[in-house]
């Protein structure tokens, strides 16, 4: 009789198939399953990948090989030149070069700038392999490098927006900006012990491939994403809408329509921002947040070398430790979104000096790593929560603006904090540049908590004092 109770092979077939089924419709349900399968992203996404391995792998060598060309006594200010000169040149070159980029479209502005990185890391590698690179020389090539960042950004979340409907556009955000955070997991650990083997010249020079990749990526679906976004929009019996679903842009592709005026679209967007109870707050937290995370960039670097006495693969064990706890920082922070806006960042940026404060001091090796990661996972969710606020404070037509009005504020924080962080190394040292990074980060934190509530407690007593004068 018992065997009566067993399923019979029909049975346990349809059980089978009705199992797949429900997981295929939980995988299409995901908002992620549409960036993940669309024609033109799922192409490039691998080449986004690879490109974002080099740049984690960079991460150690770019530091490791200033340290190496630069003399004994200015280390930590050639340290500081060139972590700078990585990124802080994008600044310039988003307003220098506006007047001749700003109509081109999202995959061009990534393949022209994924073309100047590769030339000219390339050129890097190849110098300091040859023996021929001087920190000068390493420091203008660096620049160089950098000079069309900020477009190669806007390439990316432009094509991202002209390819998936609104609903979509933070998920697809998302994918691309995983792929980011996975490579400070993998990318210094990997750049560490490529960097011992045989150097850090061969890991920027693996960089510059990557971006070959990319270039190579966006190039091939240029075509195939003009014709998705000129499309017009789907019937509306089917089930999802296209990626070309964007009828409501009056551009018909990202290559070829010219963008609205970039003047028009700045003063749209600080009027917003301006128009805000949050947002100038928020950029203003946000400004001097990276400015003072800058210093930890350079001091890093030089504390494992001189203070540890550590090697390459010590620095990529930091970061890719940093990477983990970014990765699960991340992934809270749909929770956090519902959290009151003010005591999460706040807190964030309270979190994250109390955890730096450890490697200013003399600790063991260990709580150094433990106190990154901790540092690490509470900053994991701070762009995703701030974007957030953008997002919601935004009106749909004015959300572009105020996101390039907010990236060319911020783009110039963070190398800006990397720039002063060479002389404040000559000056305090590593160890003493970390610990008042620390150290003022949560006064920063204790400052804006203290300002928050002096103007919630006069807003409470204005309904009094009105009450009182109609009396």
């Amino acid at each position: 009789m018992a065997s009566d109770s067993r399923p019979s092979p029909d049975q346990a077939d349809k059980s089978q198939v009705a199992s797949s089924f429900r997981l295929i419709e939980r995988v299409r349900s995901s908002p992620y399953y549409p960036a993940l399968t669309h024609p033109v992203l799922r192409r490039i996404l691998p080449g986004a990948a690879a490109s974002a391995l080099g740049d984690g792998m960079s991460a150690v060598a770019i530091a490791w090989l200033a340290l190496k060309l630069a003399p004994p006594g200015s280390r930590g200010l050639w340290v500081g030149a060139a972590v700078a000169a990585y990124s802080l040149p994008g600044a310039a070159g988003a307003v220098l070069l506006r007047r001749w980029l700003h109509g081109r479209g999202g995959a061009r502005l990534v393949f022209v700038n994924a073309v100047l990185r590769a030339a000219a890391l390339g050129l890097i590698g190849a110098l300091a392999i040859a023996g021929r690179l001087d920190p000068a020389g390493y420091v203008a090539l660096l620049g160089a490098s950098s000079l069309l960042s900020a477009w190669g950004v806007a390439g990316k979340y432009t094509l991202i927006a002209d390819l998936l409907p609104a609903a979509q556009r933070i998920a697809g955000n998302s994918v691309f900006g995983l792929a980011d955070q996975l490579s400070l997991m993998v990318g210094p650990a990997l750049a560490g012990v490529v960097t011992a083997l045989a150097g850090p010249a061969v890991v920027i020079s693996l960089d510059a491939a990557s971006w070959v990749v990319l270039a190579v990526s966006y190039a091939r679906i240029a075509p195939l994403a003009a014709r998705l976004t000129a499309a017009p929009a789907p019937a509306s019996d089917q089930p999802e809408p296209s990626p070309a679903a964007a009828s409501d842009r009056p551009e018909p592709s990202p290559a070829a329509a010219p963008a609205p005026a970039p003047a028009a679209d700045r003063a749209g967007g600080w009027a917003v921002i301006r128009s805000s109870p949050v947002l100038p707050g928020l950029l203003a937290l946000s400004f001097v947040f990276y400015l003072l995370y800058g210093p930890i960039e350079v001091a890093l670097p030089v504390h494992i070398a001189s203070d540890l006495h550590g090697s390459a693969a010590l620095l990529g064990t930091f970061w890719a430790v940093f990477g983990v706890g970014a990765v699960i920082g991340e992934l809270t922070a749909p929770f956090l979104r519902r959290w009151p806006v003010w005591p999460t960042m706040t807190g964030i940026v309270i979190g994250w000096g109390l955890a730096i404060v450890p490697l200013g001091l003399p600790t063991p090796l260990w709580a150094g790593l433990a106190a990154f990661f901790v540092g690490a996972v509470i900053w994991g969710p701070w762009l995703s929560l701030s974007m957030a606020v953008l997002q919601d404070a935004s009106p749909p037509g004015a959300l572009a603006q105020v996101i390039a009005a907010r990236s060319s504020l911020l783009i110039l924080a963070s190398p800006l904090g990397t720039a002063l962080g060479g002389p404040i190394v000559a000056a305090l040292g590593a160890r003493g540049t970390l610990l008042a990074s620390a150290v003022t980060t949560i006064a920063l934190g204790l400052i804006t908590t203290a300002v928050l509530a002096r103007a919630r407690a006069r807003k409470a007593a204005e309904p009094d004092a009105d009450l009182l004068r109609s009396s």
